[in-house]
């Protein structure tokens, strides 16, 4: 009954070309956005904070600059998808299908549980193929990233996918109309990148709102993206002779390294803080869908 739940969602998701081609397209135009506006942006900013007097090759510079796009593109994408795939959910109840669905034998839970696979399925195919056309960028520009970054971004990609999957099923439980679909993804798409640092690196943010950030499960999610994009860049950096200390500072200000109230997050409390959100927000929507249940 679960498989079968998830292949019709899965179905109609890809069978709707609006819902598709906009999850889809829309990693593809912010990579061009980027490209076009950010890239020169970045570069300054990477050239003014190395050490006066040292220069580096215009080849890991580009490598820099791709790794820095391609991550805030895949940390932003891998949950405004899951919004979009998870409307399906809500155009069930807009247009009365969930109301079939819920006199068939159908257990209630199958159902939500069927809704919450089925978008992880969904926003994972759409995010890997964002990811095949975002290292395909940057082994054009500056490919310096090994086998072990690509799979632990790869993980990454994996984790920041459920999250997004279970926020998205949280925010969509309420949500009835599609005028409702149409203003939380203008929402989700406008907002989110500026919260989880992906628009503009948290450390230009003031101290108040970096503590505040501190505190969201995605900030730590584009951390890690971040991490593993640009990693061996980093390291190119370290072996044309630029100071660790340099390079340190440049992985601070790219948040690369994120403090949490000056202490440092390693890595591994970022995907422990990650995977236990997500977790976390799976056991909040099923907890939702069987109180309402309940109240039934």
């Amino acid at each position: 009954m679960i498989l079968s739940l998830i292949k019709r969602n899965i179905k109609l998701f890809f069978k709707d070309k609006g819902m598709f081609f906009t999850s889809l397209i829309t990693p593809a135009i912010l990579l061009v956005l980027y490209v076009t506006f950010l890239g020169n942006v970045y570069r300054d900013s990477m050239l003014m904070n190395l050490p006066e007097g040292m220069t580096v090759s215009e080849g890991v510079l580009d490598g820099l600059v791709g790794g820095q796009l391609i991550s805030s593109i895949l940390a932003v994408s891998c949950v405004t998808v899951a919004f979009c795939a998870n409307f399906l959910m809500v155009q069930d109840k807009a247009n009365g299908t969930v109301k079939d669905l819920r006199i068939s034998p159908v257990k209630p839970s199958l159902l939500s549980l069927g809704y919450y696979l089925s978008t992880l399925v969904s926003t994972l195919i759409i995010c890997l193929v964002a990811a095949g056309i975002c290292l395909g960028y940057v082994a054009i520009v500056g490919w310096y990233m090994t086998v072990t970054d690509v799979l632990c971004l790869l993980l990454d990609i994996f984790l920041l996918v459920l999250f997004g999957t279970a926020l998205s099923s949280i925010i969509n439980f309420f949500l009835t109309t599609q005028g409702q679909i149409s203003a939380v993804g203008t929402v989700i798409s406008a907002g989110y990148g500026f919260i989880c640092g992906a628009y503009m690196p948290i450390s230009s943010f003031g101290d108040g709102l970096q503590k505040v950030i501190s505190f969201l499960p995605g900030t730590y999610g584009t951390a890690l993206v971040r991490n593993h994009a640009m990693q061996g860049a980093l390291a190119e950096l370290e072996k044309q002779g630029i100071p660790a200390a340099a390079v340190e500072g440049m992985r601070d200000g790219l948040d690369c390294n994120l403090y949490f109230f000056g202490n440092r997050v390693e890595p591994a409390v970022m995907y422990l803080i990650l995977a236990a959100s997500a977790v976390l927000l799976v056991g909040v929507y099923v907890l939702m869908n069987a109180l309402k249940k309940a109240d039934k």
